[in-house]
């Protein structure tokens, strides 16, 4: 099976965003053939700009799915295509908009998540990452809920950490921050606002953005706490990777976070965007770091089916399904929603 991702190609660090290369990765591991378009230019009419180009690539280059990440690469998607079936996978800000702060969103930000709805009926698979982006849009007909994956054999436990190679002093307790600290709806202020309410000795805040995955991993390994601040999000990977690590959590209620967490001990969801909600789930936290230590995280990932190859074979036979309508029956009732 030939799929051909449709998506930005905007990001001046890399080519491809790494959760939907990872994505492309584990279904390559399945033997499906994945080949990438990047879009070039931003907003709605550069991205329309990329329509002409795309359909010569389709001619010269023949796949049985365009798999688009993102609505306005669904919108390009739609308009090349011809016969090829589309799928098209919500990425969670053109579904609930980007925040400039907690429940704001600008003109912009209100067309984006407009244009993420009207291009629905002209696709034929949607996949959703998480239940509150599925309840948000209106059409459900052929929508999926697949979560984004992590690859476990990536992200592997080292109880010993790897403070002494990052640098890292053996006696400070670190509050992990993964993000860019400039963007408004990743709301590092919370944890920083937290900090500052608990006053905690010998306890820090570590920032780091624009690390590569093998460092990910290390941070993790290394850290007390990871910390997801934001205000929106749609199937965050950091944080099914911070527990695959086994390192503990604290999260806001955004995009599949909280059913990811469950009940786990030493990872906690705050119940607001205040900064003494936070603040309380985060003493929690550390204190579970001082006296247990690491989490039972990546046994609940393994429990969710949320490794990278499960999600794959899922993803597998959404492909299957538009191809072969009468399989659409077959999915399982995780992947479906009507």
């Amino acid at each position: 099976m030939k799929i051909l991702f449709v998506v930005s190609g905007n990001n001046a660090y890399y080519d491809v965003a790494p959760f939907i290369k990872s994505q492309g990765d584990s279904l390559e591991r399945e033997g499906v053939e994945v080949t990438y378009f990047l879009i070039k230019g931003k907003g709605m009419m550069n991205y329309l700009k990329n329509a002409g180009p795309l359909k010569k690539h389709l001619r010269e280059n023949p796949a049985d799915v365009i798999h688009a990440h993102y609505s306005l690469c669904g919108w390009v998607a739609v308009l090349a295509s011809g016969k090829i079936p589309v799928v098209l996978s919500y990425m969670g800000d053109d579904v609930f908009g980007a925040h400039l702060a907690q429940g704001k969103r600008d003109f912009k930000s209100w067309l984006l998540t407009w244009l993420g709805k009207a291009v629905q009926p002209f696709v034929q698979a949607v996949i959703c990452k998480s239940p509150s982006m599925m309840e948000a849009i209106e059409r459900k007909k052929n929508v999926y809920l697949v979560p984004n994956g992590v690859r476990l054999e990536q992200f592997k436990i080292n109880p010993k950490g790897y403070r002494e190679e990052l640098g890292l002093d053996p006696n400070i307790k670190y509050v992990l921050f993964l993000g860019d600290p400039s963007n408004t709806n990743k709301n590092v202020s919370l944890v920083e606002n937290a900090l500052d309410i608990l006053n905690l000795p010998d306890t820090e805040l570590l920032v780091r953005y624009k690390v590569s995955h093998d460092l990910v991993v290390k941070y993790l390994n290394s850290a007390d706490v990871f910390v997801l601040c934001s205000f929106s999000e749609g199937s965050p990977n950091v944080v099914k990777e911070a527990m695959a690590c086994n390192c503990p959590v604290v999260a806001t209620n955004v995009g599949d976070a909280a059913h990811v967490i469950g009940k786990v001990p030493g990872c906690y969801v705050s119940p607001s965007f205040k900064p003494e909600d936070f603040a309380a789930k985060l003493k929690l936290a550390l204190k579970f770091a001082g006296t247990t230590g690491r989490t039972e995280g990546r046994k609940q990932i393994e429990t969710l089916g949320l490794d990278a190859g499960s999600i794959a074979q899922r993803i597998i036979s959404i492909y299957k399904s538009t191809l072969n309508p009468e399989l659409k029956n077959s999915l399982q009732p995780i992947e479906k929603l009507n």
